[in-house]
């Protein structure tokens, strides 16, 4: 039954439906963009999905607490944070891009972006709340660019998130590596906890690493994750695709496709 559903998703991937209900051909499939309307709806969909989003918050809020109770510092708290995939909701312009047959684009993201319509994932809030209410600083350390600060500052005050202002809003600037960002946070701050749903969330080990290093840096840090290291579930990008594709972004849909199939383990 899991495989036709499958299955029929993925005729459903080759349709766009307009705003009359009628269901015309798109542009040839491939697995990139088609995986990505699969994973976009579990995203939306699966009650697993939401499970996991909680369970790491969950994880989060006990590490703080225990932080707090257990360790002293000479510098206030902190925590550090990505946003996309992290604590708010994409999946709307992945979906978006996929019923046209497209992949990423920047400017229907940058479109996206100045909605300020991303919904959050179950659990942020409630932890960010909880944070604020220990004196705990948060900072989001992102790589939106500085023209989608105000909009993507416009949708973290919709939700009323802590610390929601420009002083605490770090976008990307002069390079997609987040390490200068957060050691420029740790001067003046205790870092308890990073979030992120990319392993270049955490620490510059991941930036730019092939698949092996990714792998090998992340055994041989296992202890931080669920510790220091808090990971929400992102099956839909990040590095870990580009990494397949050896961060040659522009290759095409079938380029890309080919990849997968060619490294795709069987029997």
């Amino acid at each position: 039954m899991k495989r036709y559903l499958f299955l029929g998703l993925l005729f459903f991937a080759g349709c766009v439906t307009p705003k009359n209900n009628q269901i015309v051909a798109s542009p040839k499939s491939n697995i990139v963009v088609d995986g990505k309307l699969y994973t976009s709806v579990w995203m939306q969909r699966a009650a697993e999905y939401k499970a996991l989003c909680a369970q790491a918050y969950n994880i989060a809020r006990f590490r703080l607490e225990s932080y707090i109770q257990k360790e002293k510092s000479n510098k206030p708290l902190a925590v550090i944070t990505d946003i996309d995939e992290t604590f708010l909701d994409n999946s709307p312009n992945s979906i978006h891009q996929a019923l046209q047959g497209k992949d990423f684009e920047q400017n229907s993201w940058d479109d996206w972006v100045n909605k300020a319509a991303a919904d959050t994932v179950v659990g942020a809030f409630n932890f960010f709340k909880f944070a604020a209410a220990k004196d705990v600083t948060i900072f989001y350390v992102t790589n939106r660019n500085e023209k989608n600060a105000a909009a993507t500052l416009q949708n973290l005050q919709k939700f009323n998130f802590p610390d929601a202002d420009k002083a605490h809003l770090l976008v990307l600037t002069d390079g997609s590596s987040k390490e200068a960002r957060r050691l420029q946070i740790e001067k003046d701050y205790d870092v308890v906890l990073l979030l992120g749903d990319n392993l270049g969330d955490f620490s510059s080990l991941f930036d730019k690493k092939t698949e092996a290093e990714r792998t090998t840096n992340v055994l041989n840090n296992e202890k931080l994750f669920g510790q220091r290291f808090i990971i929400l579930p992102n099956p839909n990008y990040g590095d870990w695709e580009g990494a397949i594709y050896h961060y040659d972004h522009k290759l095409s849909p079938a380029q890309k496709d080919s990849i997968v199939k060619a490294d795709a383990k069987t029997y």
